[in-house]
């Protein structure tokens, strides 16, 4: 039998690899809605999340690199005026748009029977 430790720690373990999986496709998904640069990708993601997602930049700008080097997102400098530093702003390319509706619903079909399986079968 598990101690309380042990279960904590089981499911810090579950819930980081069910975050790891899915906050690449969230992130393309707030850069199809609109052109953004890194921070402000951070604040969405806490936000739209109730703060279920607080990541580090060091997580973030992987992600970023990985798709743009996947082609789904490109990056351009935005000048800052006055004291304001440039901005790397982010938007979605035609392929990611692509891509974003098919993890959609990829995601809709893995998370609906995944809750069948819950559910003992009943999907409703």
């Amino acid at each position: 039998m598990l101690n309380t430790k042990e279960v904590i720690i089981v499911e810090d373990r579950f819930t980081q690899q069910l975050k790891k999986g899915i906050l690449e496709m969230l992130v393309l998904q707030l850069i199809c809605e609109k052109p953004t640069y890194g921070y402000e990708l951070l604040s969405r993601l806490k936000e739209q999340s109730q703060n279920r997602f607080v990541l580090k930049e060091g997580t973030l700008y992987p992600i970023l690199y990985r798709l743009e080097d996947d082609g789904m997102i490109s990056a351009q400098w935005q000048q800052g005026t006055g004291r304001v530093a440039p901005k790397k702003i982010y938007e979605a390319t035609e392929n990611g748009r692509q891509e974003n509706v098919r993890r959609k619903r990829i995601w809709e079909e893995f998370s609906e029977t995944v809750t069948g399986f819950l559910t003992g079968g009943d999907t409703k």
